[in-house]
């Protein structure tokens, strides 16, 4: 109990507003849960009161179920029209907390449906599911049939079971409602947060489902925010704390933040190059800055040589197709031994592409050569071609491994130029 309360002053603590103002784009599949005290606009409200904005719609007819939803034009439409950055799908308030073997054939397939159109309409979308709480004294015309169900505890821990097992199938992220809902429950027994029927959310239960959404939607607390509707003030902060609390103390749980774009790497350097290996999830695009004044590369995995020794700050960041990114930085140390720093003199008059290769190159010369050596990053000679009389050479190191090579070139002058090579 002392760290629950621990977490809500450090909570408390959130700077309302430090990520600037956002919006944000939902629409709402499922049914009077989500209907009922219009929660999806109190969302809003509660946006609204630090700036943010939920532009929203629903699809909730009365006790609706998944089974429904993939055969109703409303939600398929909704669904179709995209451009939403979240679609959150409810499913009727007691199929979920049934025995697993009937979620998986009642439920999980219908939440897989709706699921895959999201994604195929709405391809920078996240699928949001909506996990209810457990009615007030358990269910009691399901108990007879399903024991786990007869009371409240035994309801909800089930319900959150299949959600987050929709969750995981669907690689999307739940809004944990009815885990915020227990510990009201458990710490403010006296709080109602049910409607006379003891399954409805009275406006108390919607306006903490609003704080939870609002929470998992923008990623910031709603501690401090100054829209209460029709509570008191000490009620509304106290839901806001604990909404607050189950999201931001546990996102792993709800898989909040688990498929964004992650920008990391790993480095291997050797001598004045290093190799970069390219370690980030759920991105398509890279930006490499490697800290030395040198061109930005847009390469998965590249290789870079260090004109100098020093420590250089590596930069990566990592995005995907629809503008989200993520960027890290290490810092390497290179250090370039003496004996290697006759490789760093520039040539006018020879020129070798492309480089770095992939392949094939070209290396020509105002002059002919007479003889080229190329040699790996051990000093071991892997190619050599020798009586030449060329001013351009075409070679091809398709079967090369990656790395870093330096190319020997005899002139017809007899004079050596050293040159390095990249292959990746």
């Amino acid at each position: 109990m002392n760290r629950f309360f621990t977490l809500l002053l450090f909570l408390s603590g959130w700077s309302i507003g430090i990520y600037g103002q956002v919006t944000k784009r939902a629409f709402f599949i499922g049914n009077s849960y989500t209907y009922f005290n219009t929660m999806p606009e109190i969302i809003n409200r509660l946006a609204n009161a630090n700036g943010d904005t939920l532009i929203h719609a629903s699809n909730t007819p009365g006790g609706a179920q998944l089974v429904q939803h993939v055969t109703n034009n409303n939600t398929m439409n909704g669904i179709r029209q995209g451009n939403w950055d979240y679609v959150i799908i409810q499913e009727q308030s007691q199929k979920p907390s049934f025995s697993p073997a009937q979620v998986a054939t009642d439920v999980l397939p219908y939440a897989a449906q709706l699921n895959d159109s999201i994604v195929a309409h709405n391809p920078c979308a996240e699928t949001v599911f909506y996990m209810t709480w457990g009615r007030k004294n358990g269910d009691q015309n399901n108990c007879q049939f399903y024991p786990p169900v007869c009371t409240y505890d035994g309801m909800q821990s089930r319900l959150r079971s299949s959600y987050l097992l929709m969750t995981n199938q669907n690689q999307g992220i739940c809004s944990p409602v009815g885990a915020a809902w227990k510990v009201v429950r458990d710490s403010f027994p006296t709080m109602e947060l049910y409607n006379p029927d003891q399954s409805h959310p009275s406006y108390a239960g919607s306006y903490l489902a609003a704080c939870t959404f609002y929470t998992t939607l923008f990623r910031k607390s709603p501690i401090g925010l100054n829209f209460y509707g029709n509570l008191s003030a000490s009620d509304a902060q106290a839901l806001q704390r604990i909404a607050a609390m189950v999201v931001l103390d546990s996102l792993a749980n709800w898989s909040i933040g688990t498929y964004d774009v992650q920008a990391n790497f790993n480095t291997n350097v050797n001598l004045d190059s290093a190799s970069f290996t390219n370690n980030s999830s759920y991105s398509n695009n890279f930006f490499w800055d490697f800290g030395d004044g040198t061109p930005i590369s847009t390469l998965t995995n590249p290789l870079h040589i260090f004109d100098t020794t020093g420590t250089y700050s590596v930069t990566l960041i990592a995005s995907d197709s629809c503008g989200n990114s993520d960027t890290t930085t290490q810092n390497i140390v290179i250090s370039i031994p003496t004996n290697l720093k006759q490789f760093k003199k520039i040539e006018k008059n020879v020129h070798i592409y492309p480089n770095p290769s992939s392949g094939y190159i070209t290396i020509s010369c105002k002059e002919s050569i007479k003889e080229i050596n190329i040699i790996n990053s051990l000093g071991l000679e892997v190619f050599s071609r020798k009586n030449l009389n060329n001013q351009k050479n075409v070679i091809n190191l398709d079967t090369y491994t990656r790395g870093v090579y330096y190319i020997q070139l005899k002139l017809n002058s007899s004079q050596w130029i050293s040159k390095k090579l990249v292959l990746q």
